[in-house]
């Protein structure tokens, strides 16, 4: 039985990708900060006759990303880690010359530190399976989008981690994954007032990201809307 990690697994990109790996029959770790939308969303999981294994706490916190590793452990591998959770940062998004630099070093933590520390503990899960680590990224690491500096700065660190992971660790499968425009909370906090119900729902993004997965092409950065005809950029 395959297993994965998924870091905000509760809710939006990450909570669509669990359940669709539930129907395959994977048995999941997931996380999230808040434990009632956490366990609602495990409940609803294990409804597929999956082991899932819900732990709330913030991926910041070493003990927690312990608890996660140790959870794939118990159910004998690790296939697959996601670092999805991550912050958007003050809302409504500052300029950065009006930017809180310890608000920006909390985004940093959480979207840049926390996942490079959720690999280097889970890597000997992986390396055990040759397993597949995928970082949910932005178009706001490569575009220069007013307000987005705080958020895309860190995905861009993101993806740099990744893209470097990918050349250390070439029995890993590494993917910096980039789904698009999402109706989200976090895309919603980010346009706070406005009707963002024109953008497509987060399971929209799913079927590319499991064609990564499962057809596990060369590593690098893929965008949901160039994965069907195999583009990276």
């Amino acid at each position: 039985m395959a297993v994965a990690i998924i870091t905000g697994g509760s809710k939006g990109f990450g909570r669509a990708l669990a359940s669709d790996l539930a129907r395959d029959g994977w048995d999941l770790v997931i996380d999230a900060r808040r434990a009632d939308e956490l366990e609602t969303a495990a409940n609803e999981l294990r409804t597929f006759g999956t082991t899932v294994h819900a732990i709330a706490g913030d991926v910041v916190d070493a003990a927690h990303r312990e608890q996660l590793v140790e959870a794939a452990h118990s159910l004998g591998r690790l296939d697959l880690l996601v670092n999805n959770a991550s912050t958007l940062g003050p809302t409504p998004l500052p300029a950065l010359r009006n930017y809180p630099i310890d608000a920006l070093e909390q985004v940093y933590r959480i979207n840049v530190v926390a996942p490079l520390a959720l690999v280097q503990r889970a890597l000997p899960l992986l390396h055990a399976v040759n397993g597949t680590v995928v970082a949910i990224t932005s178009d706001a690491a490569v575009e220069d989008y007013e307000g987005w500096g705080g958020y895309g700065s860190s995905k861009a660190a993101l993806e740099q981690l990744h893209h470097v992971l990918a050349a250390e660790q070439p029995d890993l499968h590494v993917y910096w994954f980039d789904p698009g425009d999402m109706r989200t909370e976090m895309h919603q906090d980010a346009f706070p007032g406005e009707d963002i119900s024109d953008r497509p729902e987060p399971e929209t993004a799913v079927p590319a990201l499991r064609r990564l997965i499962f057809d596990r092409p060369a590593s690098g950065r893929y965008r949901a809307a160039d994965v069907t005809s195999g583009v990276t950029s």
